[in-house]
């Protein structure tokens, strides 16, 4: 099994880190009214998902750590549930979301495959 010495090395981390990024940039054609409103939350909620995964990681006992790994998964959800609104106000249409919600899919799986690793769990959602 690979070693993994900082939240860097995990490739959830690095999945959750291209999809902020492409957040920030699909966001960026978002109308300029929504400056504080839709389009910093959606900024905000990715971050929250990279961010929660590293401090996660740096937490000194496993339940502390999928706490957090826990508040990554609802970010995502909040992200793909504002891209959702995003589409039906028309600031971005759904089939430029196509490769957006294709990471935010593959970034959930690998989040609950390291839930379930550090749980010791194969029954989570």
């Amino acid at each position: 099994m690979k070693e993994y010495k900082t939240f860097k090395d995990l490739n959830v981390w690095v999945s959750a880190r291209k999809l902020c990024v492409e957040i920030y940039s699909l966001t960026q054609a978002f109308p300029t009214v929504e400056q504080f409103g839709l389009t910093n939350q959606l900024r905000r909620a990715s971050v929250s998902i990279v961010s929660n995964i590293a401090e996660g990681y740096g937490r000194q006992y496993k339940k502390e750590t999928i706490q957090f790994l826990h508040t990554s998964k609802g970010s995502i959800n909040e992200v793909e549930a504002q891209l959702m609104i995003a589409c039906d106000l028309k600031f971005v249409k759904e089939e430029d979301l196509k490769n957006v919600f294709q990471s935010i899919e593959a970034t959930r799986k690998q989040l609950i495959g390291y839930i379930k690793y550090l749980s010791g769990s194969s029954e989570l959602k």
